[in-house]
């Protein structure tokens, strides 16, 4: 039997003109095309002649099951996801599906060819609904920042919470998944709670509904107002840290270049700062002060409240030896007469 094929396609936002050259390959690669109606739809132009297999929302393992079954029988099959397949997805569930069923990656002979029978998976990444938003506002993830989705069908609430919370009090950007549906309409009020306790409430807030799609629609709010803008489960809430800005409607968190050079004059490091080395304040500079603050008499206890740390790790780093080019610039405390 000829080897199948199960293709976890990520399309991006939906407009072949940002779909990447594989994943249109992969459909065209492709026997059976299997997916959520609405990403169906996104590709329709793409997949004429086909075998379509459309799914509704939460029908996430049946889509799964159908590609494994069709691979089974030596079909190429393309199972599409909006975005990128490995965020928030079908890769995940396919590869649970796969593992509980006994499949293992097959072996490939000379030529890289599957052995028979065997069946072989390729992601094929895309542009997930962050990046996709996060270009049609301008660049609100130029530092760090990470991705929570809001939805509880599979997750426990206090995990997602607890999630939110660390997120918040991290000063991470934040980009909301499933934010609201007609049935969950109360999580993004919950997460506007546990960011206010840590966030001020004119923290800038993109919400982008379908980018780059034909109803798309995007809406700058703030964190105190945000739980009124028009929200759904096409939307991806973008949550910028204490640095962002809108200007001239663009959302732009900045790098942190103003931390080491003059930006507003002729570009020149700070005094201390060296271009190309870690910041004075980076990991060694910061030791070098923790040692001396708490030789000058400061507790490990106030340390750890003062930079917002763990108590045992501010310990920790107290008991451990600097290295010889800190320790030679640490000032040494005269003993009393």
């Amino acid at each position: 039997m000829t080897a199948g094929k199960i293709m976890l396609v990520g399309i991006g936002p939906g407009s072949t003109e940002h779909m990447t050259a594989r994943a249109r390959a992969a459909i065209a690669e492709a026997d059976t095309i299997i997916g959520y109606v609405t990403y169906i739809k996104l590709v329709a132009d793409l997949i004429e002649g086909k075998e379509i297999v459309r799914k509704s929302m939460t029908e996430e393992l049946d889509r799964a099951i159908e590609a494994l079954e069709r691979a089974r029988q030596g079909k190429k099959v393309a199972l599409i996801s909006s975005g990128d397949a490995g965020v928030y997805g079908m890769a995940g569930p396919t590869f649970e599906v796969l593992f509980q069923a006994g499949w293992t990656p097959p072996v490939l002979d000379a030529h890289g060819v599957p052995e028979p029978g065997g069946i072989e998976v390729e992601v094929v990444p895309g542009a997930s609904a962050l990046n996709s938003c996060a270009a049609r506002v301008g660049a609100p993830l130029t530092h760090d920042f990470c991705a929570i989705s809001l939805s509880d069908l599979l997750t426990p609430w206090p995990t997602i919470a607890r999630r939110l919370d660390a997120a918040a009090a991290a000063d991470f950007v934040v980009a909301l998944y499933n934010p609201k549906s007609g049935r969950r309409t109360r999580q993004i009020i919950e997460a506007q709670r546990l960011f206010l306790r840590h966030r001020s409430p004119d923290t800038p807030v993109a919400i982008v509904k379908s980018a780059y799609r034909r109803r798309e629609t995007i809406t700058f709010t703030t964190l105190a107002t945000m739980a009124e803008a028009d929200i759904g489960m096409l939307s991806t809430v973008l949550i910028g840290n204490s640095n962002t800005v809108v200007r001239h409607g663009l959302m732009v968190t900045p790098r942190g270049y103003a931390n080491k050079y003059d930006v507003a004059g002729d570009g020149a490091a700070h005094a201390g700062e060296r271009a190309g080395r870690s910041l004075s304040s980076g990991l060694e500079g910061w030791l070098e002060q923790l040692h001396h603050d708490h030789a000058a008499g400061a507790s490990a206890q106030s340390l750890a409240q003062r930079h917002r740390l763990p108590l045992d790790y501010i310990d920790a780093a107290l008991h451990q030896p600097l290295p010889a080019t800190a320790t030679a610039s640490i000032p040494v405390e005269e003993s009393p007469a």
